[in-house]
């Protein structure tokens, strides 16, 4: 004889904890689909976004989503070293996508802020909370030469295995070898755009990483250039990169043989940091 044990409530247990575990993956669904929309080029009233690394989520910038909330107080109990930090609140989204049609239609300028690098989602009901938030620079840097050797190290690294890049898959390919010429040009972008507080392939005087590399000697052809803005350190930028279709599909092309990088610090600057990889072919 077959006895069959049952636990009164444990069905009811069990989807209480699936309905649980679907709420929680709403804010992990809005995330996405904003670093999704950070991804690609966007207009924004009258401007045209560039292409942005996904923010880094990051439980510390957790919040309730409703209720008022002093957002540096917050963040300080919660130990994250705060430079700027940005709440967006929506009532009435019944899910992510309604969440992120929200955030395109009224937040868009927020949400595509390149000083921007860290991220965190609250949801209950039908309200969200979105902090976005950039931290005090943590990371022990060398000097730009050297940090620009690192972008290279790592460059290379990820150019040694095979890649998916968005749609796009790419094959291991070789090295990229140092170019001091496309260093400078990099050190020279990277520094305007840190004192001068802009995130921008164009220069201010309208040049673009192709004139400027021309005018400082460079023999070869400036393919593409990666910029980059908010991370304190190399490794953060090259994953932000990596994870970026767009930027990633530079990183990998085997067109590519030589590179220049560099980085630059200004505390009075919206982002504090910048970067910049220029990608030649002799």
């Amino acid at each position: 004889m077959r006895v069959q044990l049952s636990v009164p409530g444990l069905a009811g247990l069990a989807l209480a904890l699936m309905a649980g575990a679907v709420q929680a993956s709403e804010p992990s669904q809005l995330i996405d689909a904003i670093n999704s929309f950070r991804s690609q080029p966007q207009k924004c009233g009258k401007q045209v976004s560039l292409e942005l690394p996904p923010l880094a989520s990051d439980p510390r910038l957790t919040l309730p989503a409703t209720g008022s909330v002093d957002l540096k107080t917050a963040l300080a109990q919660a130990n994250y070293p705060m430079v700027s930090v940005q709440s967006i609140t929506l009532n009435g989204p019944p899910d992510a996508q309604a969440a992120m049609k929200a955030v395109q239609e009224s937040f868009c300028q927020v949400v595509l802020d390149p000083q921007f690098v860290d991220i965190a989602v609250s949801q209950q009901g039908r309200d969200w909370r979105i902090v976005l938030a950039r931290p005090l620079l943590a990371g022990r840097l060398g000097d730009w030469q050297a940090e620009g050797q690192k972008l290279l190290e790592m460059i290379n690294s990820a150019r040694s295995q095979q890649r998916q890049c968005g749609a796009r898959s790419y094959a291991a390919t070789t090295p990229l070898a140092w170019n001091a010429v496309l260093a400078g040009v990099a050190e020279s972008h990277t520094r305007a755009m840190a004192n001068q507080n802009f995130l921008d392939h164009v220069d201010r005087d309208g040049r673009t990483p192709g004139d400027r590399a021309e005018l400082a000697g460079y023999a070869g052809q400036v393919s593409a250039e990666n910029i980059a803005a908010g991370q304190d350190t190399a490794r953060k930028v090259v994953d932000g990169w990596l994870a970026s279709p767009g930027h990633c599909a530079n990183l990998m092309n085997p067109q590519y043989k030589e590179l220049g990088a560099a980085y630059a610090v200004d505390p009075k600057s919206d982002a504090g940091i910048y970067w910049t990889a220029m990608f030649g072919a002799p």
